[in-house]
């Protein structure tokens, strides 16, 4: 009997971290912004790299974040129509040469003093550019997701198969609904 209360309080125990721990990875705040008649994106995200993931870091193994969007217009008589559905990847790298941590996003390369300032990169998502506004109609209600995830998929195969086996490589944060619409008026300057 105290052998199966020390199981089930282990468990609890266990239980209980896991859940504090997927609770850290989350999308905190999505603002989508119409800007020179274009749909732009500012979100935050809150998530922290395991210590093993900070290790293959520093050691010049790249990280790629990928973050997902998508909008939907909800139909009552049909399936939702999808307007929009992106996806963004950053790739962090250390390279132990030059010293110097890099985040990049399709051509463009930034430097970054350490992790963590490359990482902010990732965690406040700035004016990502989704689609003209001539896609939305004004007034209409329009339904949207986000969520990040670290994207095992573009790592070497050796480490996607130790991806696979390890907690400590599944970083994702599950998905953050949010609704807007496009005003019929003009904004005041």
């Amino acid at each position: 009997m105290t052998r199966f209360l020390l199981f089930l309080t282990c468990s609890l125990l266990f239980l209980a971290s896991a859940t504090v721990r997927a609770n850290d990875e989350q999308v905190v705040r999505i603002e989508p912004i119409l800007r020179q008649g274009q749909l732009l994106l500012e979100a935050d995200i809150n998530f922290t790299l395991s210590d093993e993931l900070h290790d293959a870091a520093r050691k010049g193994l790249p990280l790629y974040f990928t973050a997902d969007l998508d909008i939907e217009h909800p139909r009552w008589w049909w399936f939702d129509k999808t307007i929009v559905s992106l996806s963004q990847t950053w790739r962090i790298q250390y390279n132990a040469l030059t010293r110097q941590w890099r985040v990049g996003t399709g051509d463009l390369s930034l430097p970054a003093t350490s992790l963590d300032e490359a990482l902010d990169l990732v965690r406040h998502i700035r004016d990502w550019p989704l689609a003209n506004a001539d896609q939305f109609s004004p007034g209409q209600t329009y339904q949207g997701r986000l969520r990040l995830r670290l994207d095992t998929s573009r790592l070497a195969r050796p480490f996607q198969v130790d991806a696979l086996n390890s907690a400590t490589w599944s970083l994702t944060t599950p998905w953050k609904d949010f609704t807007f619409s496009i005003s019929t008026t003009a904004p005041r300057d």
